[in-house]
């Protein structure tokens, strides 16, 4: 789905009718800005509060994705504050790491940063091509792509993403 975003004075990085996909309608939905331009997905980011589990039919298309463009990806936890993974986001972590075993991945923890500012600087910092995000999750990112003014976060304006649902 192409988005331009909303205009006006409430310049937000994705338009009402993109928000209403992604969040009302029960399928993956690939998320092309209106400045984006195809490249290779080399560096593939996925922030994760690690808080949910995510089965392996939720994650398959991350999986393809890895598999078709050889790229790497890269798992990110961003925290206001340093904290100690639970028991449930270490077992989390734990089948993540086994799950995406045969790929490239790496875990990023980030802390002390709000996670539109953590995001924005990991995307700029890795050289990120793409962020995948798990629908069951987006109240964890809701702010940033659907509250967020682009001038405030200015990657997202050619960063494709990918919304998966469960």
């Amino acid at each position: 789905m192409g988005t331009k975003g909303a205009s006006g004075l409430k310049k937000l990085i994705i338009g009402s009718n993109t928000a209403d996909i992604i969040t009302k309608v029960k399928c993956n939905t690939l998320v092309v800005p209106e400045n984006a331009t195809f490249k290779s997905l080399d560096q593939i980011a996925f922030p994760t509060d690690l808080l949910q589990f995510y089965g392996i039919t939720t994650l398959a298309p991350i999986l393809e994705n890895l598999e078709q463009f050889n790229g790497t990806l890269n798992i990110v936890n961003i925290n206001k504050k340093e904290v100690n993974l639970n028991k449930d986001q270490e077992k989390n972590k734990d089948f993540l790491e086994d799950y995406f075993s045969t790929y490239p991945h790496q875990f990023h923890f980030l802390t002390h940063t709000k996670i539109e500012n953590g995001i924005n600087t990991f995307v700029k910092s890795k050289n990120i091509d793409m962020i995948v995000m798990i629908a069951k999750s987006l109240n964890y990112f809701q702010q940033l792509f659907f509250h967020s003014k682009i001038e405030e976060i200015s990657y997202q304006t050619d960063i494709p993403f990918l919304v998966l649902h469960e």
